[in-house]
């Protein structure tokens, strides 16, 4: 970023549920550490070319300890001789807060990091923040906003949201992929505007792209509905218009902003107890009974542990030409407040039955011992009794008041109202199994799944007008016309879905209600999901409330962050009208 092209300001963002945790074990092992020592480690190649540029770094690397990593910082410059001005933002850490926290610390906005760049800083080093707050508290700074500035605070959020997962946004982890050579794409950008407007960009000569596609899957990860709760600004996603501004160039403009509510999101996490696992490799025929012996064999031992959830994947293929696609995997996990319960005494228990158990058995992996596992939960607290703090490079210590209270807004139901990294939409006049503000209700016979005997059918509609003749269709998965973006805050999920045309918006918002989207996928039948409309991104917005359990830290699921969750929803297949989906490309050809 620093050697390709112009910048005035780079962002680090290093933080996440799961990084809260370790850095929250790392403090317990020694109270002067908490923070990201990689971004130390990055900044001895880069500092002074920074400097040399210009260029001012903001990072939330600091995580549980910013002043220790302020210091560290200035230790550095000075070995380096390097003068630079460091400041940080602090009074995020609640601890101790409550019984059995290891962490516990308020989603900060961006007024910290402002007032730290007014007062010269060339590193900004704060704690938890939103991860937006890296490019609002900066814009902020720049064009000298005020606090009330929510439109223009609300563009700079969004486009921080963007940026916030970095290649992400340049064809990293994008439904189509296969389109642009992503094998090293190029981090985000973004020229931010005086009005809150931005161009997402990347330096040229790089790999990937940046296309309203690529944005566009960028915006619906981690979100829930139409408005993105943050520190400084609500940002309202429904009012988000995409244009193309040229090549590897989106602009983002007409955002609208809204106070914020009067809390701040707090994330804690905890140690949730002990887990281990045994995978059994079921080889050739009869993988249910073989599946069904050894799960019998291990009742016994399983008696009295808290948890053991037994997995059968079937990864075995009929007349295998290689052994291993002719073999299905049994996952064990197991989990309890004890290490001894699901200790290597356990697991020893499972591998002494080779030689008494289904014919070809083996496991993936040698005994081991019980590992720990965390929990994330987040929860409310006031923003008036958060001590947000910037403390400027001469050493002054600069309280900064929350906003003026207002009214807190509805929260989306049985959902964690936040989106990534503290920002959060609610669920504005949605319910679940509702289309939420403004939706219409699926229309029969007019490009619905269908009924077939391969698969699910969409839900018949109100009674109405008799329905014209349907359109042609084609049993073909959902990704040959939609693209998705899955991911997770804390036990929840969500899976954002879009389209490229106003024809394709029309089918997808009448057809993927809640009910098909559950028939489609089963692991969320029994959940309360809720849709979003978002109908200028062509887009669809599910949440699915606890889905991944106690989130990542405690591995309860195969995927335990969602990351897939819109690719399997992309591969299951239903009825779509012929005329919406592209021409099969020819035989040998790069889709």
């Amino acid at each position: 970023m620093l050697t390709g092209g112009p910048l005035d300001v780079l962002t680090g963002d290093y933080l996440a549920e799961l990084t809260m945790l370790i850095l929250g074990r790392d403090r317990l092992k020694d109270p002067g550490r908490g923070y990201a020592k990689t971004f130390l480690r990055q900044l001895e190649d880069c500092l002074g070319l920074a400097h040399e540029k210009g260029v001012r770094i903001v990072t939330n690397a600091g995580g549980l300890h910013p002043a220790a990593l302020a210091d560290a910082v200035r230790e550095l410059a000075a070995k380096a001789g390097v003068p630079v001005a460091v400041a940080h933002v602090e009074g995020d850490d609640l601890m101790p807060y409550e019984e059995g926290a290891l962490t516990a610390n308020a989603y900060l906005g961006g007024a910290g990091i402002t007032a730290c760049l007014r007062a010269g800083a060339d590193v900004v080093v704060t704690g938890r923040v939103t991860d937006a707050a890296l490019v609002s508290g900066p814009a902020a700074w720049w064009f000298d906003w005020a606090p009330d500035a929510y439109d223009r605070l609300a563009g700079a959020v969004v486009a921080g949201h963007v940026l916030e997962c970095g290649t992400q946004a340049t064809g990293g982890n994008y439904s189509f992929f296969t389109a642009h050579d992503v094998r090293r794409p190029g981090f985000p950008l973004a020229e931010v505007s005086e009005d809150g407007s931005a161009v997402i960009t990347k330096h040229p000569g790089n790999g990937g792209a940046v296309t309203p596609g690529t944005v566009t899957a960028q915006l619906l990860y981690e979100t829930q509905g139409p408005r993105y709760l943050g520190p400084d600004v609500t940002a309202r996603l429904d009012t988000v218009r995409l244009h193309s501004d040229g090549a590897d160039r989106v602009r983002i403009s007409g955002v609208l902003g809204e106070p914020p509510p009067p809390t701040l999101k707090v994330g804690v996490t905890r140690i949730g107890g002990w887990r281990n696992e045994v995978v059994f490799v079921l080889t050739g025929l009869d993988v249910e009974a073989k599946a069904a012996l050894v799960t019998e064999q291990l009742a016994g031992p399983l008696a009295g542990v808290e948890s053991a959830d037994w997995t059968l994947a079937r990864t075995d293929h009929e007349d295998a030409a290689t052994e291993e696609t002719a073999s299905a995997l049994l996952r064990l996990v197991v989990r309890d407040p004890s290490p001894d319960r699901v200790g290597r005494a356990l697991t020893s228990s499972a591998v002494e039955l080779a030689l008494g158990s289904y014919p070809g058995f083996h496991v993936t992996a040698p005994p081991g011992p019980a590992q720990p596992y965390g929990v994330f939960t987040s929860g409310a607290v006031p923003a008036a009794r958060v001590p947000h703090t910037a403390v400027l490079p001469d050493g002054t210590r600069v309280p900064l008041p929350a906003p003026p209270a207002c009214e807190a807004l509805p929260a989306p139901p049985a959902f964690e109202a936040r989106g990534s990294g503290g920002g959060a939409p609610d669920g504005s006049g949605a319910e679940p199994r509702d289309g939420g503000p403004g939706a219409r209700p699926p229309v029969p016979g007019r490009g619905g799944a269908g009924e077939s005997a391969a698969g699910p059918t969409a839900p018949a509609g109100p009674a109405g007008p008799p329905a014209g003749p349907a359109a042609p269709t084609t049993r073909a998965p959902l990704g040959a016309l939609a693209g998705a973006r899955s991911g997770d805050k804390g036990g929840d999920a969500n899976i954002g879905v879009w389209v490229g045309g106003d024809a394709a918006w029309e089918w997808l918002r009448d057809t993927l209600t809640t009910e098909l989207l559950q028939t489609l996928l089963p692991e969320t039948a029994a959940l309360p999901v809720t849709r979003h409309e978002l109908p200028n991104l062509r887009a669809l917005n599910f949440t699915v409330p606890g889905l991944l359990g106690a989130g990542v830290a405690s591995g309860h699921r195969f995927d335990p962050q969602a990351k897939a969750l819109g690719e399997w929803l992309r591969a299951r297949h239903l009825d779509i009208p012929t005329h919406l989906l592209p021409p099969p490309a020819p035989e040998g050809t790069r889709p």
